[in-house]
């Protein structure tokens, strides 16, 4: 299968960014797969029953970062 990466990058509040990774969550807990759209194309990525789990903190001076990151 081709490589496909689909990488986006945008700023948004809080309070929305909570609500994605609540949406992406929710699609984890119930089904097998997670659905999303991008530019008109509708992408489903099938999720088996476990995967790994990386959480990495950066606190710097000039900012902070939380990478979160699923893998199988």
């Amino acid at each position: 299968m081709e490589l496909v990466e689909i990488k986006q990058k945008e700023r948004l509040r809080r309070e929305e960014v909570a609500e994605r990774l609540r949406a992406i969550a929710d699609m984890l807990a119930r089904h097998n797969d997670v659905e999303f759209d991008r530019d008109g194309v509708h992408f489903v990525v099938r999720v088996p029953d476990e995967v790994d789990l990386k959480l990495e903190v950066e606190i710097e001076d000039d900012g902070s970062e939380l990478e979160i990151e699923l893998s199988w």
